[in-house]
Order: C-alpha cells, then sequence, then structure tokens
C-alpha cells in the first residue's frame, strides 16, 4: 500500500516562508518522480515543483521558479518544498503525488501520477 502524508501547512503573510513535508511509505522511492501540485478555489490542479527522486533533478512552474526550492532526504523517504517570499496568489491545498516514471520535462501533467496525498492547507494573506 503507497501512502504519501503531507504536513507543514498554515497561514502567513504576504513575504513569509513555509516548508511542506511529504513522507512516502511502501513505495519504491530512489527510481521515482515526487512532485507537488496546487488547487485553488475554482481553479485546475496545476504542478508546482518536481524531483527526480534518483538524481535529485529539480523542475519548477514558472511561477515559483526563484521563491520555492524542493528537495529530499532519500534516508526519510521524504520530499520538502520550501516556500519563500510568498504571495496571496500561492494560497491552494497542497498536495504531494508521485509516480514510477521519472520526471523528465512533462514531470507537471497531473495524469500522470500513481499516488496522491490528502494536501496540506497554505493560506497567504495580504
Amino acid at each position: 500500500q503507497v501512502q504519501l502524508a503531507e504536513s507543514g501547512g498554515g497561514s502567513v503573510q504576504a513575504g513569509g516562508s513555509l516548508r511542506l513535508s511529504c513522507a512516502a511509505s511502501g513505495y519504491t522511492y530512489s527510481t521515482n518522480c515526487m512532485a507537488w501540485f496546487r488547487q485553488a478555489p475554482g481553479k485546475e490542479r496545476e504542478g508546482v515543483a518536481g524531483i527526480s527522486t534518483g538524481d535529485g533533478s529539480p523542475y519548477y512552474a514558472d511561477s515559483v521558479k526563484g521563491r520555492f526550492t524542493i528537495s529530499q532526504d532519500n534516508a526519510k523517504n521524504t520530499v520538502y518544498l520550501q516556500m519563500n517570499s510568498l504571495k496571496p496568489e500561492d494560497t491552494a491545498v497542497y498536495y504531494c503525488a508521485a509516480r514510477e516514471a521519472t520526471c523528465g520535462f512533462l514531470w507537471y501533467i497531473r495524469s500522470t501520477y500513481n499516488y496522491w496525498g490528502q494536501g496540506t492547507q497554505v493560506t497567504v494573506s495580504s
């Protein structure tokens, strides 16, 4: 059974920072792609950042480049999303996702992910 458990969401003011964590269990972690998606009210779920767990290659949506950093701790089977300079438009439910294929330049395609966490709310106030 594959499980992804997110933590670290919360409420911050614009310009603040948060770090999200995603702990994976029951999954062949070392050869897969893990990613963060987000969904704001009334909007489609969109890819935020991805990481190829085999070599650590990161991928980012243009909207978060330079502000967000995705990283991993293989020993803990955990992926992190460090979010700095947060903006009100970053407000959303953030989901961790994983798939068996490596990331590549199509890492942001939602339908290619096999496993999803329950989501964690991030609220940024102006």
